[in-house]
This record gives structure tokens, C-alpha cells and sequence, in this order.
């Protein structure tokens, strides 16, 4: 399967109304050979913490499944029995949200990222839905990348215990054929990773040169706890000047400088940028002289061996 699109990164803005996630995480992978499929590693992450990474801000975050070591904290419950199904486990995970909506995900969602979160709160909070939901490239819908409106989950889920005596095995369009739902077309944030060939194909498009750069940010940011937008952008430029004015080895010697010194002053973006803006403005001032003595011309504020 062929994907472009956005790559994954913290977009500007988040959803500002709260919201909690429900992530089911508690399948059987049997396309995987009954591999633990939510710790699987793409771009370095297991796939759930990616999912984890882009409902960040969640008030509250529901993983369906055993407890196991996650990049942030969040709070576990299973469905009784486990394995009765997406229904059972999304009413699990429901019992112990309070927001009037929630974000509602599975656990092997390679490129989903914190912009496509807030679109479908977005489109949830627009207008009189129920339920906003991805399409995949082939217009279907993906009932476990979407946003619901708590209050309307919760009487489905009570119609449908009624109906059948239990909801164990119950798929997942019974649930959703009884909401008013809007649909938001993403054939990349919709890409799931049901098969190895499909974890291939993931993890190919990662190290693309379009999608490399912003994922390894993501990447580490989340490994060191670091919830920190800063303009790469700034960043590479001051590599580039310390390398050419300076030496090469300079570049990540500064980078390193500059952030531990925005983090010395407990400063955000703005004093990253600020340090940034310092360290390249001395490198070009570096490469300014290295320039004057290659041409043994002297700058406007030197003074030649005779002045004074």
C-alpha cells in the first residue's frame, strides 16, 4: 500500500474542550502469528505508545488490555471475559471516562499524530453528530479512529445488551449503524497494521527522506520525556553555520549547548529560539574572521598593526 501524506509531528493548536481516549489494545493478532501486535516497534516506538503520543492531552486515557510499560501513564481495564470482542472492550474502557466526548482508538495506528485527533474532535464539535470517523483510501469506515459523543455510546451499548442478552462478539458496525456519524477521509492516519506486510510497509515509509526527520524528533522527544515544540527549522540552520564557520563537529556540540542552556533558564521554544539565534550569530562571526584572515584584510572593527 502506497501512503503519503503529513508526516507525523505535534501540530501548532490541540483541542482546548476535554476530552478522554479509550484505546483497545486487548486483540488476538492472529495475522501476526499471535504476536504481541501493540508492542511492536515502528520508527523505534511500540505502536501503541505512538497511539499513546497523539492523545496526549486526553483528560483521561483507557487502554482495554493487560498492564504492561508505557510511555505515559495511563489507566487499564479489560473486558470480562477478555477477548469477547471490540464491543465488550470499548464498553470496559467507557465505564471509567467522564468527558462528553471521547476518542476512540486501536492500538495499531502507525501515523496517527495529534493533528488528526483534533480534526476529528473538530468535526465532532461542529455540529449535531454523534460519532466523527476516519475513511481509508478506499472510503471505508474506521469505527477505531474516531470521536464519539460519550452519552450516545452509552445508550448503543445499553440497546444493544438489551438486544442480546451481553455484548460479547458483537462487531462493531452494530454499534456504530445506530449513530448519526460525519466522516473525515485520512488514508494515512487510517492505516492499520494488521499483518507483517503491513509493519513493513510502515516502517519503510518512516525512514522516507520526507518523513525520517520529523518522526525521529517525535521519536525522541517521546523517549525522553520532552514535550517541547521548537522550530527544527532554526535548529538545522545553526548546525549548518557551525559546521561551515566553525568545524564540523561543532554542529551537534552547539545544538546540545543551546538546548541545555534554554533549559538552564526553564524557558520553552521562545528561549530555545533566542539561544539558537545567539549561538548562530557567533558562528558567523567565527566564519567572518576565518574569511578576513584567508583574504588578510582586516573587518571594520579591527585594527590594523599600526593603528592606535
Amino acid at each position: 500500500m502506497e501512503l503519503s501524506g503529513t508526516p507525523a509531528g505535534r501540530p501548532a493548536g490541540r483541542a482546548t474542550a476535554p476530552y478522554d481516549a479509550v484505546v483497545l489494545a486487548g486483540g488476538g493478532a492472529r495475522r501476526l502469528g499471535g504476536a504481541d501486535k501493540p508492542a511492536v516497534r515502528v520508527g523505534g516506538r511500540a505502536l501503541l505508545d505512538r497511539v499513546l503520543a497523539a492523545c496526549a492531552d486526553a483528560r483521561t486515557t483507557v487502554v482495554v488490555a493487560d498492564p504492561r510499560p508505557t510511555s505515559r501513564p495511563v489507566r487499564w481495564e479489560r473486558e470480562d471475559p477478555p477477548g469477547a470482542g471490540p464491543v465488550a472492550a470499548l464498553d470496559a474502557g467507557l465505564g471509567s471516562t467522564t468527558a462528553d466526548d471521547v476518542l476512540v482508538l486501536s492500538a495499531d495506528l502507525p501515523f496517527l499524530a495529534a493533528g488528526t485527533v483534533r480534526r476529528l474532535l473538530d468535526a465532532l464539535r461542529a455540529g449535531a453528530a454523534e460519532g466523527a470517523l476516519l475513511t481509508d483510501g478506499d472510503g471505508r469506515d474506521q469505527p477505531l479512529v474516531a470521536a464519539y459523543r460519550t452519552a450516545a455510546l452509552r445508550r448503543e451499548l445499553a440497546l444493544l445488551t438489551t438486544a442480546h442478552g451481553g455484548l460479547t462478539g458483537l462487531p462493531l458496525r452494530r454499534l456504530t449503524a445506530g449513530l448519526d456519524l460525519t466522516r473525515v477521509p485520512d488514508p494515512v492516519a487510517s492505516f492499520d497494521c494488521d499483518t507483517w506486510d503491513d509493519i513493513a510497509t510502515a516502517r519503510t515509509r518512516i525512514r522516507e527522506h520526507d518523513h525520517v526527520l520529523d518522526e525521529w524528533i517525535s521519536a525522541v522527544k517521546d523517549e525522553l520525556g520532552v514535550d517541547l515544540d521548537v522550530d527544527t527549522g532554526v535548529l538545522l540552520d545553526l548546525a549548518r553555520d557551525a559546521a561551515h564557520g566553525v568545524a564540523r563537529p561543532a554542529a551537534p556540540l552547539t545544538t546540545f549547548l543551546v538546548g541545555y542552556a534554554a533549559a538552564q533558564a526553564r524557558g520553552g521554544p521562545e528561549a530555545v529560539a533566542e539561544a539558537a539565534r545567539k549561538a548562530a550569530a557567533l558562528a558567523l562571526r567565527w566564519a567572518e574572521e576565518a574569511e578576513q584572515e584567508g583574504s588578510g584584510t582586516a573587518g571594520p572593527g579591527d585594527k590594523g598593526p599600526d593603528a592606535g
